[in-house]
């Protein structure tokens, strides 16, 4: 199976922004009503991750993937994945802290969201879609086969923006 991704987060987390940065296309996003599949890429709903009864469609879209960008908005104080929600999904996690460019981003409190939902050792990427910060890492990450080359990647870049949790 060719490598693709799946991106879950909060509704206007900027994952429609992201999947278009990611594919290199400068349309306006609009709201995602359904599952949409770009290339390699998998764009959700931010109600699947919002609504406990929607979970069934991660997890059955989650077998379609071989990795899952968490993404968290670091303009939110709110995190809306459960503790741990990476570790019923047996696909390579990726965290994404979005928005790091806003005036009100908040780093550090996205940065411990994530670890309480990710599992330890998993990269994260914090990213701007509109500046294009962080989109060639997920690039670059998506093509990896194992947490181990990911892990190697994430000390090999010497990036702020590109961590271990």
């Amino acid at each position: 199976m060719k490598n693709r991704v799946m991106l879950i987060g909060a509704i206007g987390a900027g994952k429609s922004t992201l999947t278009n940065a990611l594919l290199g296309k400068k349309v306006d996003a609009v709201k995602t009503q359904t599952l949409i599949y770009y290339d390699w890429i998998v764009d959700t709903p931010g109600e699947y991750t919002e609504n406990p009864l929607f979970y069934k469609n991660i997890m059955a879209t989650a077998l379609e993937v071989t990795h899952v960008c968490y993404l968290q908005d670091a303009t939110s104080g709110k995190l809306i994945f459960p503790p741990g929600f990476s570790t019923g999904i047996t696909k390579l996690p990726i965290g994404v802290i979005t928005k790091c460019d806003h005036p009100e981003a908040d780093i550090q409190r996205s940065l411990d969201f994530l670890r309480s939902v990710v599992v330890q050792g998993a990269p994260v990427v914090l990213t701007s879609a509109i500046q294009g910060v962080g989109v060639a890492h997920i690039q670059e990450l998506v093509k990896m086969n194992d947490m181990s080359s990911m892990k190697a990647y994430v000390e090999s870049m010497k990036d702020d923006r590109l961590l271990l949790i």
